[in-house]
């Protein structure tokens, strides 16, 4: 006989610090409250429990919220893949600026200001590191690199934006951290899917969590991006669920075929002559039969030909794919249907007239 669990989320499982749950319990239900918190940073520290994390006190006008980012995975291995950009430049940004302080749910979809790490373009999966939970001595560990950036936030007119799956109010429940009353926070600020066993029903496209920084000085941001190293790159559209098993970032034949360039504003009233430049890398030519280009709304546009090695192709965009002047994301598929390339571009990028973008 099954025993009896109360009807939770898996991953308020993991936030609870409570036992995994059983295998028959994995519903392959992606996180139930995503969203983006927005506030000022009033307080921040490194949890040295059995389930370490960066924990930091935020304030928004409806209250205070916790902001728990795992720095150490309960899964074999337990150090964390971790990149920071500290000049990020996405279109996400545009729409992080206009938001109020607070919690702001999201839809998990592309177009908006949900954030997929494998099709939104946000970094280069090469610049990830695996980074020790902790480490005698100073600014060697996760915590402290975190620590390096958000500490200065205190009590400034920063801003942070952090990513995950909302928790609380707990009205009757002061924090367990920092003491505030009612409990509330955000929590699952990683990677969420490519997962599988007990963390696998956590998995959903478009609901990857992530910290955001907007330092007041020059309108700077600086992103920080957490993932494990138990978790796929290569995702089901749909589910989330891995289709490739986990690894290290690719290198060699995987990254044969590269977008170095796109023409997003073309002289000229509309419809424009939009170009996505693709550069061989390899030394064997390459057939795109069944590669395609991605916009930011997830249209596709297949592909055909073959690029020479060591040579550069422009493709002409064609409807129903679109690079908007307003910023955008480009993805490269491979014939496998497996993500070859992804880039990035923002307004400002977009806004000189004539001029390729380059990556």
């Amino acid at each position: 006989m099954r025993p009896a669990y109360p009807a939770v989320r898996l991953s308020a499982w993991r936030h609870s610090g409570g036992p995994a749950p059983p295998v028959w319990f994995r519903r392959g239900v992606p996180i139930e409250r995503y969203g983006v918190l927005a506030g000022q940073v009033v307080d921040c520290r490194v949890e040295t429990t059995d389930t370490p994390h960066y924990q930091i006190r935020l304030r928004a006008p409806d209250g205070d919220y916790r902001a728990a980012v795992n720095v150490r995975s309960s899964l074999s291995p337990p150090d964390l893949l971790f990149l920071v950009d500290d000049d990020f430049r996405h279109p996400v940004t545009a729409g992080l600026a206009e938001l109020p302080d607070g919690f702001t749910p999201l839809l998990s979809r592309p177009g908006g200001l949900a954030l997929d790490f494998i099709r939104a373009g946000l970094f280069d999966r090469q610049g990830m590191r695996v980074v020790p939970t902790t480490l005698p001595g100073p600014d060697n560990d996760l915590g402290e690199f975190l620590d390096h950036y958000v500490r200065r936030l205190v009590g400034t007119d920063a801003r942070a934006y952090v990513f995950g799956q909302r928790w609380g109010p707990e009205d009757r429940t002061p924090d367990k951290i920092f003491g505030f009353r009612p409990g509330n926070g955000v929590h699952d600020v990683h990677m969420n899917q490519g997962n599988s066993g007990r963390f696998g029903a956590d998995n959903g496209v478009w609901q990857d969590g992530a910290l955001v920084l907007r330092l007041p000085e020059g309108d700077r941001w600086v992103a920080f991006f957490l993932a494990f190293q138990s978790q796929s790159w290569h995702t089901d559209d749909a589910t989330g669920h891995p289709i490739t098993p986990p690894g290290p970032a690719p290198t060699g034949p995987e990254l044969r075929v590269r977008i170095v360039a796109a023409l997003v504003n073309p002289v000229g009233p509309a419809p424009e002559r939009e170009t996505v430049t693709l550069l061989n890398a390899s030394p064997e030519p390459v057939r795109l039969d069944g590669w395609a280009l991605v916009d930011r709304l997830a249209h596709r546009q297949p592909l055909t030909g073959t690029i020479a090695a060591g040579a550069a192709l422009p493709v002409v965009v064609a409807a129903p794919v679109q690079l908007g002047n307003k910023g955008g994301t480009i993805t490269l598929l491979d014939g496998e249907g497996l993500k070859a390339d992804g880039v990035a571009y923002t307004k400002e990028q977009a806004s000189q007239e004539g001029w390729s973008i380059l990556f």
